[in-house]
């Protein structure tokens, strides 16, 4: 099952984020904890499932709990009528979140192989991603791990405009754009995928309230 150890990295990582923005936890900001929390799990057991080391996982995981962190700080840039302004080039604006991750991480010191990983998670195998339109194995392999988990992350997760895919569906969209993933590592995830693992750490995710993160992570005591 889903270790005790990513339990305390999610507490950890959730608490420290609701300190670099000074905010409450609402509900914005706690879809954004959930989604992170399950890219960690998924990158984990995709890690794991390659045959990756221990320390290799973890920083997976520590990767995908911190992956759209760029997003945040966007928010935290960005004033509610900009926002407005901005949505006519969403795409634009939403592209700039790897790099701003990258280099917030970077001026904290984060682990190298980590920020890489931020930086290039929506590199496509194919070439087609951005912000470097990296090609297949010139893509850091962590940020090859993320790009899948991502991917099945957010298909599975509501949205405003849609409503969750189930998970054989998500698959079957995946595959329909599977140039875009190293197929390694979209094997290892599909084998995850069919595992108890996966099912656990999904179900578990889904038991959160924002209420419940606000008392998990003041109750934690997290460090920086």
């Amino acid at each position: 099952m889903v270790t005790g150890w990513l339990d305390g990295l999610h507490r950890k990582v959730g608490g420290a984020l609701e300190r670099i923005w000074n905010q409450d936890v609402d509900s914005e900001f706690a879809k954004a904890l959930t989604h992170g929390m399950l890219v960690s799990n998924v990158a984990y057991l995709v890690s794991r499932e390659l045959n990756m080391t221990e320390e290799e996982c973890q920083q997976a995981a520590m990767a995908g709990m911190v992956h759209d962190i760029g997003k945040l700080q966007l928010s935290a840039y960005v004033d509610e009528e900009l926002k407005n302004y901005m949505r006519i080039d969403q795409m634009r604006y939403d592209r700039t979140h790897p790099t701003l991750g990258y280099a917030l991480l970077m001026e904290r010191q984060f682990d190298e192989r980590v920020c890489d990983a931020i930086l290039y998670h929506h590199e496509n195998y194919d070439g087609t991603g951005y912000p470097g339109n990296l090609v297949g194995e010139d893509i850091p392999y962590l940020a090859r791990i993320l790009r899948v988990c991502d991917v099945f992350a957010a298909l599975i997760s509501e949205r405003p405009y849609r409503e969750a895919f189930d998970i054989d569906t998500a698959i079957e969209l995946m595959i329909d754009e599977v140039r875009h993933f190293d197929m390694r590592v979209f094997l290892a995830f599909q084998r995850v995928v069919q595992s108890n693992e996966l099912i656990f750490a999904i179900g578990k995710l889904s038991m959160f309230t924002s209420d419940e993160f606000d008392y998990e992570f003041n109750k934690s005591g997290t460090e920086d």
